[in-house]
């Protein structure tokens, strides 16, 4: 059943506020560990084999934390609901690992920082790349990290968000187009991609809401993304910065073709910390649309 927006907004409030502590494992590796297992267990035989048996392994995983979820929830103690709701958000983590490309005094320390949160090759990256890979990073994984889990939490109450982040970290571990994945990860890229439909467009719609511009971007650019959801926030936040974010990129040694978003010049350093204060100002306007909707909660 649907959260309390005042709860919700509670949650992220806390997890804002102090993140997750480094020193605790994080429930999302305890989803990583059994998807590692079944992995081992049901990834053999042919390709409709493999389709099924990672259709069951999805359901396994999600099936297990939404249930884990809904007995948290059955509880009904509102400060533990809170504390398990922040759990599943990002928005802290999320703006230090790109705040601290930004403070890089050097290349090669942006670099090294970069590489934490983009799988890309770094080697080759000059400070636009850097720039772009950064940017590229924080709108998408304000979707993943941010909207889309507070979407769930909102709709679906702790199963809801426990199950988001199952499918979202299946989809990160399995979900590839390679082999071994091709087939036995196609559930979990389907089931994501689904589950992101909605909050990424939301999440484009807050960037340019934040920034007061980035709109047209979004609309004309978004959909040349390979993704069904990944283009929309990234187009946004091209659009809102009036850079140019995208086109190719190296992966183990080999360049992949990526569609360009925007058509203004590349990134700089500066660029980013413009576009980390965007991300602020939207995690912002979703804090107060939680307060509205609190407001109109019934009591």
């Amino acid at each position: 059943m649907p959260a309390d927006p005042w709860i919700v907004l509670a949650a992220a409030g806390l997890e804002g506020a102090v993140g997750y502590p480094a020193r605790l494992p994080h429930p999302v590796t305890w989803v990583g560990g059994a998807l590692g297992l079944l992995d081992r267990w049901f990834n053999r035989g042919g390709d409709l084999a493999r389709r099924l048996t990672g259709a069951v392994t999805l359901v396994i995983v999600a099936g297990g934390a939404a249930l884990t979820g809904h007995a948290v929830a059955r509880l009904d103690w509102a400060p533990l609901t809170i504390l398990a709701g922040a759990t599943g958000l990002a928005a802290r983590s999320l703006y230090d690992h790109v705040a601290a490309v930004a403070r890089a005094p050097d290349l090669a320390s942006a670099r090294a920082a970069v590489a934490m949160i983009v799988g890309r090759d770094v080697d080759r990256l000059d400070e636009a790349g850097v720039a772009a890979a950064a940017l590229e990073s924080l709108a998408e994984s304000f979707n993943d990290g941010v909207v889309a889990p507070l979407f769930w939490f909102l709709l679906a109450g702790l199963p809801g968000l426990f199950a988001y982040k199952a499918v979202n970290t299946a989809d990160s571990m399995i979900g590839h187009k390679e082999e071994p994945y091709r087939c036995f990860g196609w559930a979990a890229a389907r089931s994501d991609d689904l589950m992101n439909l909605v909050p990424a467009r939301l999440a484009g719609l807050l960037i340019v809401l934040a920034a007061g511009r980035g709109g047209k971007t979004m609309a004309q650019d978004a959909r040349g993304h390979a993704s069904p959801n990944s283009g929309w926030p990234e187009a946004a936040m091209a659009g809102a910065l009036g850079v140019q974010l995208g086109g190719p990129a190296y992966y183990d040694g080999v360049e992949h073709a990526r569609p360009s978003f925007g058509d203004g010049r590349r990134p700089t350093t500066a660029d980013l910390k413009r576009g980390l204060g965007i991300y602020l100002r939207a995690c912002a306007v979703l804090a107060v649309l939680l307060a509205l909707g609190g407001l109109a909660w019934p009591r």
